[in-house]
Order: C-alpha cells, then sequence, then structure tokens
C-alpha cells in the first residue's frame, strides 16, 4: 500500500502480514510510517493504492465502523475515557446497540475474570489508578471480540509488575487466536514478547525479524540504518558542591480543594550530578517542575535555594532563570517549549537571547540568531527544511530535538529536563541522554523526570520516585532494581531501605 501526503511519501509500496494467533511489533523511528499504516488498518484514512486483504479476501475499510464491524480493534496510547463516569457507562458508549445492564455487568465480570484484568464495573474512572485505566480500554476493545488488537505503546504509563501483568494477558489473547499488532519505543519489551517484528524506515517495510534473535541496540540500528552509540556514565563520579537545595516544599492543588499537589518535597542537587525523578505521569511530576522553573512562584524564599540564594518567591524562570543559569526543557513541545507560529530562529530569541549575546540593548541580532539555530540543526541532527522553519512544520521528535539542543546549547548551572527523549527516536534519544551525560561532566546539575527507567538507569546517578505528589528518599541507580522502582512508583514501600541521604556531600554514582 502506497499513501503520499503532499511530496511527502509516507508509506511507499508497504507489505505487510500478520496471522492468527501471532504477536507482531511493528518498529520504526520517528516518520518512518508507522501511524500512516496503523491509521489505514483502522479506517481512518484510505491509501493512494494497494489493497488490504482481510482473512484471505479483499476488503474496503472505508471508516473505523468497517474495521470495528469485521474485527480490528485498537488500544491508543491516550485513553479516550471519560473521567467522571463509570467503568460501566464508558464501556457501553462504545457498543453499538442498547444494552441491558445486568448482562453487561456479568459480560464485563467475565471478561476481566477470563484474561486477568481486574477492574471494579461500578467504580468512577477518575478514581482509578492509570494501569486500571488502560485495562479498560483494552476490555472495552475485547468485549468487540477483535480479530486484530492493535497496541500503540501500552506500557508507556505502566509500573514493571503492570507491564508483567499486560503480557500475560496479550499471550492469552494470542493463544486463543487474535493477533496482536505492537507498537512499542522498549525494544527489550518487544524482544520478550513478540514473535516477529516488521520494521520500517522513510515509509518502506526494510526487514521482517525474529526480535528474540537480536538484541535491543541491532534492532534499534536496523530501524535507522546506521550505528548507536550507547550512553557511558562514568560509575566513579563524586558530588561536593550543592547547587540546588528543595526544602519542605507543599502546593495546594489547582484542581482538588483542599488536596495538595506536592507534600514536603526535600532533595539537593550538587554539581556534575543527574538527579532522576521517576513515576507514572499524573503524581506531581508537572507541578514540581513548575515550580522549580519558577512558573509556580512560591510565597516563603527559602522553600529553593539556587546557588546559597533564596529564589522561591521570585521564581527561577524566564529573563531570570538565564540570568541564575537555569535552563528548562519541559514536557509539552508546541505551546511550552516552543511557539507553533514562530520560525526556529524566533524561538530561539525565547530562552536563548543572553547567553549567546543575541539581543543587546533591546536590539535582535539577526544574523546570531539564525548563526545558533543552524548549529542547533546540525549538532542534533534536527531534519528542518530551514532555519526559517515554523516549529509546527516539524515532527514532534525533531521538533524536541530543537528545544533539548536550544537549552543544552546555553551550557547552564543547572538544566530542568522534562520526558526530553520522549517520542524521540532510538538514535535521537542515545545522543540526546549521551549530551545530558556531558552536560553534567562539566559540570552543570540535572534534573531528570522521566516514565522511561531504562533511561533513568542509563543517565542518573540518583533516582527518587513520585507518587501521589509525594517525593520518595533517593536512591543511587546501582542500588536499586527495576522492580523496586516498580514498588515505589505504586505507593508501596521497600523491605530493605538504603536510601542516599538527602543532605551527602560527597557520594558515588
Amino acid at each position: 500500500m502506497s499513501k503520499r501526503y503532499g511530496s511527502v511519501l509516507a508509506n511507499d509500496r508497504v507489505d505487510f502480514s500478520i496471522c492468527a494467533g501471532e504477536i507482531k511489533a511493528l518498529l520504526g523511528e520517528n516518520g518512518a510510517g508507522k501511524s500512516t499504516l496503523v491509521k489505514m488498518l483502522c479506517g481512518v484514512i484510505k491509501p493512494d493504492s494497494g489493497r488490504i486483504d482481510w482473512q484471505g479476501k479483499p476488503i474496503d475499510i472505508k471508516n473505523p465502523k468497517v474495521a470495528k464491524h469485521i474485527g480490528i480493534g485498537m488500544v491508543f496510547q491516550h485513553f479516550s475515557l471519560f473521567e467522571h463516569m463509570t467503568v460501566l457507562d464508558n464501556i457501553a458508549l462504545s457498543l453499538e446497540q442498547g444494552y441491558d445492564k445486568r448482562q453487561l455487568l456479568a459480560n464485563i465480570r467475565d471478561v476481566s475474570k477470563h484474561y486477568g484484568l481486574p477492574v471494579e464495573p461500578e467504580e468512577m474512572v477518575s478514581m482509578l489508578s492509570v494501569g486500571a485505566k488502560q485495562r479498560i480500554e483494552i476490555i472495552r476493545c475485547l468485549m468487540q471480540q477483535p480479530k486484530l488488537l492493535i497496541l500503540d505503546e501500552p506500557t508507556a504509563v505502566l509500573t514493571p509488575q503492570e507491564a508483567d501483568k499486560l503480557f500475560i494477558t496479550l499471550n492469552a489473547l494470542a493463544k486463543e487466536g487474535c493477533a496482536i499488532l505492537y507498537i512499542s519505543h522498549r525494544l527489550d519489551e518487544v524482544r520478550r514478547l513478540c514473535h516477529s517484528a516488521t520494521i520500517m524506515r522513510d515509509g518502506k517495510v526494510i526487514t521482517d525479524i525474529d526480535p528474540k534473535a537480536k538484541t535491543a541496540k541491532e534492532i534499534a540500528e536496523l530501524m535507522l540504518g546506521e550505528q548507536i552509540l550507547t550512553p557511558k556514565q562514568d560509575a566513579n563520579r563524586h558530588f561536593e558542591h550543592k547547587v540546588l537545595s528543595v526544602n519542605k516544599l507543599n502546593l495546594p492543588s489547582q484542581i482538588a480543594i483542599g488536596q495538595s499537589a506536592l507534600h514536603h518535597i526535600d532533595f539537593d542537587l550538587h554539581r556534575g550530578e543527574i538527579y532522576g525523578i521517576a513515576g507514572i505521569a499524573g503524581n506531581g511530576q508537572n507541578e514540581l517542575m513548575s515550580v522549580l522553573s519558577g512558573e509556580i512562584k512560591m510565597q516563603n524564599p527559602n522553600l529553593i535555594i539556587l546557588d546559597g540564594e533564596p529564589v522561591a518567591n521570585r521564581g527561577i524562570s524566564a529573563r531570570r532563570a538565564r540570568g541564575l543559569g537555569v535552563a528548562y526543557v519541559p514536557e509539552e513541545r508546541l505551546g511550552h517549549g516552543a511557539v507553533a507560529e514562530m520560525t526556529l530562529s524566533d524561538n530561539v530569541l525565547l530562552t536563548a537571547n543572553k547567553a549567546q549575546a543575541i539581543v543587546k540593548h533591546g536590539w535582535i541580532d539577526k544574523a546570531k540568531a539564525i548563526a545558533h539555530t543552524q548549529n542547533i540543526i546540525e549538532q542534533f541532527k534536527v531534519k528542518a527544511d530551514s532555519t526559517e522553519s515554523l516549529a509546527s512544520e516539524l515532527s514532534g521528535g525533531n521538533l524536541q530535538k530543537y528545544i533539548v539542543g536550544r537549552e543544552i546549547t546555553q551550557k547552564p548551572k543547572v538544566i530542568l529536563a522534562a520526558q526530553p527523549t520522549w517520542g524521540v527516536d532510538a538514535g535521537a534519544a542515545s545522543q540526546i541522554q549521551q549530551t545530558l551525560i556531558d552536560l553534567a561532566d562539566s559540570g552543570c546539575a540535572v534534573v531528570l523526570i522521566s516514565q522511561d527507567l531504562d533511561e533513568i538507569f542509563a543517565v542518573a546517578n540518583r533516582v527518587s520516585i513520585m507518587f501521589e505528589g509525594h517525593l520518595s528518599p533517593s536512591y543511587f541507580t546501582n542500588e536499586i532494581s527495576l522492580d523496586e522502582i516498580g514498588l515505589l512508583m505504586v505507593g508501596e514501600k521497600l523491605p530493605r531501605d538504603k536510601p542516599s541521604d538527602k543532605n551527602i556531600s560527597v557520594g558515588a554514582a
């Protein structure tokens, strides 16, 4: 099948097949054509040429209703649930016809029990964990008895333990004859779960492989068509100079009256250290970054001490942040990290104008802005037509590389990085991670918020976990396991206690 958008050939004569009972991975870097292929399978868009055969017969999947009718179901990365409705009502909305409540309750409980997907149909969705919400999405699909189930980044918001339970469910489905198409950037999971994998690059299918016969690095290199360098951290680093201290930080919730978004947050950050903060999204990470970046200002200046100076009441973002040597990579790219309608060279002015001497006495040196933007494009391999391309014209991954490059090239004293490799291909992720390590080697202190535990272990010296606005004690990454982090992510206590001291002045990575 082929599909073109203007001058871009998103899918170029793609041949793809999947068998009943097969768990197949669909892999590729950003812009490889995966989303276009899946949208054609689900009836969201139509191919320009080629055809789809379903159970041996040609079929025109002209809309999502046809896809659903023949047995194609998809669980999207971003949930489509109504928070203030019950589990039962959310599942009922997906049914094409009316339903008997008692019978639907029984059906939900049968599917839940059979596939090991525990849910309580009468519970409000807003009260559920992220893992429970994903189970609802899967049950909603399974109620349609799909013959092909497509999952997009299904473990991105799960703890390691929840991911294990999901894999048990998927294997059970496959044994019953359901075909499963699994889209993920977590290649170790792909190797563990999938029977086969199709790799796409630049809109074409490059090869089909047995993922168990390849290393994660070999698979990533097939996706990119080039060698990937693994980020290397110095295991013998010592940290002496305290740069940032957060002391008993509390923040009222902006949503729930009378509740707190952050509870007694305490941590220290040292020169040259990378401090990782893990946790499932929605547990206070965004609020913490908003306070640290100065977007939320506190009344008590002593809640945040930067290089010995109380700054919580003044904020450390915008012009003041740059003067203090603080850079910030926000989680939201468009609208927060960059202005969609502005060119890349103009977006540089938002944060890099002082560090690069682009603006003096109110005058903009456009030549310097363009030169600095070109340097970012080349150094971070940003795919853009020119320095005058609009931010909105870049893919999500390339815009992320641009924003990270813009902040890192300022050589900051402290950098706040929220999900810096989210949605970025393996090669770019490796480059960004190594750049953060190199930045720390030069003396910069890094706060890294990431849902990717592999990234935390590859990059961070210490890690804490956020759960319901609470920050756990910090642990050296070589002294804590993946399973232990998983327990902390759901609020459990560790059977042993080896936290690194908040006030430690010297510590080995």
